[in-house]
Formats: structure tokens, sequence, C-alpha cells
């Protein structure tokens, strides 16, 4: 069965979503069109790219996320270092090793801009905060005077990745009549994670004009725990920040989810597990994809496209 997905964020949570992926295919659908925004970003990106849950698997099991968290060593003397790389970068670490990553994974299956994938088949979701500005990603470029059809899908996953001062964020520059008019530092926009506006953009798909064709079910995979609700520990500027993060991840879609039908969510349990923990062990990783897997099963064991 046919159906389209959009895949919530979570950072390295987001392992789970492949478990939820495989659920999905065990129970025969077939993902026409995706969506995700942060590490559901990724996950939607690879489903493009026409990966399957084992091979999803078999990579993250292959991969030190930790390699993610790269810096020059002058930022890594103590006290000084992280907080002037924040003042410097505008992040604690930069994001090309996230991006270096799943450009890999794309071009292992022929995937480098987006006119290598069907047009309207992939969405991710960013935020300009130079503009306050919602992306949906690749259409929107457009308002910056860049082709969607010639920019690099990896370069949009890292921009819906780049959690705020944990990342550095994506810089683009205007062109064309985009630029018109504007001084030259003007012509430079800050694009960051997507969660920061819409960390499940479930309402994505509910876009489509009605008549016509009846449109496919629209499922959502969304990442739940039980650290949604628990304290944070907050020491210091950057603990506030991530704090606040964290907290805008796991409240601001809630309320649409609530109005709309929560039967077409996918709610995956994730173990306490904190969004930018990336130095998980084999076990903890292996748990958040059995996770998925168990959600998934459950949830299709039960769910019906009548709904």
């Amino acid at each position: 069965m046919q159906i389209n997905a959009v895949f919530e964020g979570g950072g390295v949570k987001g392992i789970s979503l492949a478990g939820a992926v495989k659920a999905a295919e065990n129970a025969g659908m077939e993902f026409s069109r995706v969506a995700g925004t942060s590490s559901g970003s990724i996950v939607a990106s690879v489903l493009a790219a026409g990966y399957r849950a084992d091979e999803i698997k078999r990579i993250i099991e292959s991969t030190p996320f930790h390699s993610f968290l790269q810096r020059a060593p002058i930022f890594n003397t103590k006290f000084i270092g992280p907080a002037l790389r924040v003042l410097i970068k505008k992040g604690l670490y930069s994001g090309e090793a996230l991006e270096n990553w799943i450009r890999e994974i794309l071009l292992a299956k022929g995937i480098f801009t987006f006119s290598d994938i069907p047009a309207g088949k992939l969405y991710i979701v960013a935020s300009d905060i130079t503009n306050g500005r919602l992306l949906v990603l690749p259409d929107d470029l457009r308002q910056y005077g860049i082709n969607p059809a010639t920019f690099p899908v990896a370069k949009a996953v890292r921009m819906s990745c780049s959690i705020p001062y944990f990342f550095d964020p994506v810089i683009l520059r205007l062109l064309g009549r985009a630029a018109k008019g504007k001084s030259f530092g003007e012509q430079f926009v800050y694009i960051v994670d997507g969660g920061l506006l819409s960390n499940f953009p479930l309402w994505l798909f509910d876009r489509e004009s009605k008549g016509g064709p009846k449109p496919l079910p629209v499922l959502g995979f969304q990442m739940v725990g039980k650290n949604s609700n628990a304290p944070h520990l907050i020491e210091g500027p950057i603990g506030m920040l991530t704090a606040m993060f964290e907290t805008m991840l796991s409240t601001h879609d809630e309320r649409y989810i609530e109005q709309q039908n929560r039967n077409r969510t996918i709610k995956i349990p994730t173990l306490g597990i904190g969004t930018t923990h990336f130095d998980l062990t084999r076990e903890e990783s292996e748990n958040l994809y059995n996770s998925g897997l168990s959600a998934g099963t459950m949830f299709f064991s039960r769910w019906s496209s009548e709904h």
C-alpha cells in the first residue's frame, strides 16, 4: 500500500525512526512522498533515495555519531574555547561532518541534487532566522534566487539539522532578483534546524488541493519519551539554550497533533535519550531501533487507511 510519510526531528533519537520504517515495510507499506525535519529529514532523504530499512540499519550500526562533533583544536580549550566558538561561528560544532556523511550515503544511490529525485517526492523543513520564516525545501529556495533543482540534497539536510548554538547555521547568499537593491550584508541569510518552527510538519501533505483522485494516507512518525516532560539541568548559557530548544521540539507541534487525527501518528518511545546525546553506545542505538520497530508493529496491527 502506498503512503505519504512525515518524520519528526529529534537529533540522535532519530535512530528510532528507522525501526518504525522497518515495521512499515513489514506491513506492506510503500513510501510515495516523504518529508522530515532535522533527523527526520535524514530518514526522509534516504528513503527518497531508494534505501530500505535493513540498509538504513546497517548505516546506523557503522556510524560513530560522535564524529559529527567537529571543531578546530583551538576551540577545545576548557571553558573559553567552546564559548569563543559560539561567539565567532555561532555554533559549538561545525555541521560539515554530518553533511559529508549524508552526501556519501546519497551518492551511493546516485543522488546529489534535488533534480536526481522525482519532483515532489522529498520535502525538508528548515528555519530562516534572518527573516523569521519557515522553509519547505527545495521549493522555497526560489525565494532566494536559487534554483531548487540544482541544490544539493545533503546541504538541505544539514540546514534542517543545524540545532541552534549546537551546530553552525548554514549561510545562504541571495542571488539574482532576490539580491537586487540589498546591501552586501543584507544578501546573507542564516538557516537553522527546522524544528525551531515546525519539528513535526504533519500538515505538509494536508496542503494538497481537494478534489480529483483520493489522496494517499499521510502517516506521521513521532518520537516521544520519558524525557519529554522531565526537568532540564541548566548550567550556564549553553545549557539554557539547549533546554529552550528541546522544549520547543517537544511542544509546539503537539497542539496540531491533538486537533487532528491522532490515529495516523506512530508514537515511538525514545527511552529517555536526549536530542544531543551523540555518544550513544551500541546498546542504546539498538534499543532505539527496536523501540521504533515495536511501536510501528503495534501501530500497523491496528491501523486502517479508512480511519
